[in-house]
């Protein structure tokens, strides 16, 4: 599989791509967002590796772009760890943080994590997956969802999420279960992140994200779609 590390420090990238080459991927070098885009329109990349303060371009603005069209995962990479950032890089599009200095083990284990999650969803075929409520459409097989008839782009987590929530309409679920069912790990402190990926969804399928018909919270519990 092909991934791509953008980051402006050579020796991070060097680095990261000996970590990764060991496990047999194979590594594409960017050092500013724009070199990142001139290879993902050349290249079929599998998963990205992005730092957030680069020159020419930044890896906010590069995801972003990036996000117009491509559901790539992306694992953001920086100094930074305060929570406002890790929020603000989920926000743009970002599948998943790690900041610097890293444990490499760490790293490959998010990786091969985001890989899985990726390549499962892709090849995924059930026998009658169509799942709907209201206007909401999730057809599985082909990975697309509509509302009111019009496409939606989600990224490979928030598809996740909303195939796991439309296919149970009306069960209410807990942050933790809707992390563990989904992410397939674990819970450990997941509020902030199944709250960021739910408040995306919501501004890709409601008409008024604040007011939402189909995706809602249930106060002290967590959250449900709505059943039509």
């Amino acid at each position: 599989m092909n991934i791509l590390v953008c980051d402006d420090d050579k020796e991070i990238v060097e680095a990261i791509e000996i970590y990764l080459k060991n496990e047999g991927y194979s590594i594409l070098k960017a050092y500013n967002g724009l070199e990142a885009l001139d290879i993902l329109n050349n290249i079929e990349i599998h998963l990205i590796i992005m730092d957030i303060m680069m020159p020419k371009m930044d890896g906010m603005k590069t995801t972003n772009k990036i996000r117009e069209t491509k559901n790539i995962p992306v694992i953001m990479l920086s100094a930074k760890s305060e929570d406002m950032d890790k929020i603000m890089g989920l926000n743009i599009g970002a599948d998943d943080y790690i900041t610097k200095p890293f444990n490499p083990l760490e790293l490959i284990a998010r990786v091969k994590s985001q890989l899985r999650r990726y390549t499962n969803l892709g090849s995924f075929t059930p026998k009658a997956g169509v799942y709907k409520t209201g206007e909401l459409i999730v057809k599985d097989e082909s990975k697309e969802v509509t509302v009111d008839g019009q496409l939606i782009k989600l990224t490979p987590l928030e598809y996740k999420i909303l195939k796991f929530l439309t296919k149970n309409a009306g069960r209410v679920y807990s942050i933790d279960e809707i992390y563990e069912k989904v992410w397939n790990e674990p819970a450990y402190n997941p509020e902030n992140t199944v709250a960021v990926h739910i408040r995306r969804i919501r501004e890709k399928i409601e008409i008024n994200p604040k007011e939402p018909k189909y995706l809602k919270v249930v106060w002290g519990i967590g959250y449900k779609m709505e059943k039509f």
